[in-house]
Order: C-alpha cells, then sequence, then structure tokens
C-alpha cells in the first residue's frame, strides 16, 4: 500500500502544467478579479480579491460611518436576495468593499453586520489592506471622494459578478428592486 502512494504521488508531480486546478487557468481581461486587492473581513480574515472565483457575486461598495445610501444598498441587497431566492436555488453571496479602510476595521464592520442582520456565511464586509482600491472602484463604476475625515461622496453600484469576475448585471437602484436586476440574479442562481 505504501508503494501504490508513493508512485500517485510520484504521478501528480510529474504531472504536466495543463492538468492544473481550473483555479490557475487565466482570468478574462474584463474580470475584476485582475485587481490586485488584498481584503479582511468582518471576521478577521484576509484573503485576495481572486479568490471569490468560482461563484457568482453581488458585489457593492460602502463605509460604516454612511448614514444615508450605504444602509439603503444594504437593505435593497436584502431585498434583491429575497426577490431572487426560490426553495430549489441558492442566491449568489455579497460582497461589501468599504471605500474608507482606514476607519472600517474588524470591529465596525462586525457592528455594521450584527446591526443589520447580515449572515457572515453570506455576506462579507471587507476593508481592504492592499492593492488598488481605486482601480476597483472604477472597474465597479463607483465614484467616490473624501468629504472630511469620515465623511465620503459617492455613487451607489450594485454588480452581479459571473464566476470569473466579469460584470453581467448592475444597478443604481437604491431603496427599491430593479426587476431586471432580480432577472439577473435569478438566472446566476445556483441550484440546490
Amino acid at each position: 500500500m505504501k508503494r501504490f502512494h508513493f508512485l500517485l504521488c510520484a504521478l501528480l508531480l510529474s504531472m504536466p502544467a495543463a492538468f492544473a486546478a481550473p483555479s490557475s487557468l487565466s482570468l478574462p481581461g474584463d474580470s475584476l478579479y485582475q485587481t490586485s486587492l488584498t481584503l479582511q473581513d468582518q471576521q478577521g480574515r484576509q484573503f485576495d480579491l481572486a479568490s471569490m472565483r468560482g461563484q457568482p457575486l453581488i458585489v457593492s461598495m460602502f463605509y460604516t460611518a454612511c448614514s444615508a445610501a450605504c444602509p439603503l444598498t444594504i437593505d435593497t441587497i436584502q431585498q434583491i436576495r429575497r426577490a431572487a431566492s426560490a426553495p430549489d436555488r441558492g442566491v449568489p453571496s455579497v460582497l461589501l468593499v468599504s471605500i474608507d479602510p482606514q476607519h472600517d476595521d474588524v470591529v465596525n464592520l462586525a457592528a455594521m453586520a450584527k446591526a443589520h442582520g447580515l449572515d457572515a456565511a453570506s455576506w462579507r464586509l471587507t476593508r481592504s489592506t492592499a492593492g488598488d482600491l481605486m482601480a476597483f472602484a472604477a472597474a465597479l463604476g463607483v465614484a467616490y471622494r473624501q468629504r472630511t475625515n469620515s465623511d465620503f461622496s459617492h455613487n451607489a453600484v450594485i454588480a452581479l459578478l459571473d464566476e470569473n469576475g466579469r460584470i453581467v448585471a448592475h444597478t443604481s437602484v437604491i431603496g427599491g428592486v430593479d426587476p431586471a436586476f432580480v432577472s439577473a440574479v435569478r438566472a446566476r442562481s445556483t441550484g440546490h
């Protein structure tokens, strides 16, 4: 039996690179996962943006001190997920990326998740710890600028990414449900 394991390991190590795992395949040129960005979520876990590859994902940007557009964006995403759900399929998870990583530490991210009743299994509230946050925002269609130490002017965009990080749908409808966006989310939702 030990000889079999040894031969199996030797065979696997000698396989050509063409048989590498799918995650090592190159990303499409229009993939948001091309953006070099390291994130930290509300549970303190660090990960690279590209590690989200493989499943559809709802993405938006926010900051925890926001008292108007950001809570409304979260509420809108909750409505979208409810409208797109069905007993025979799951809906994509959500990635929210802070535009204020200096102030949005793990404690503030966790407090916001708790205040909105966001399940950590489906919702990741994150802050960037390395990489190009501005490039990510621009690729997503989010424009923002800092007005004061803890206040930002920004637009609201909710995007749906395919499994390779390409934007397949987006909406700027906040406070209500965009039927076209819900349809796109349904189309990308996975069966159980």
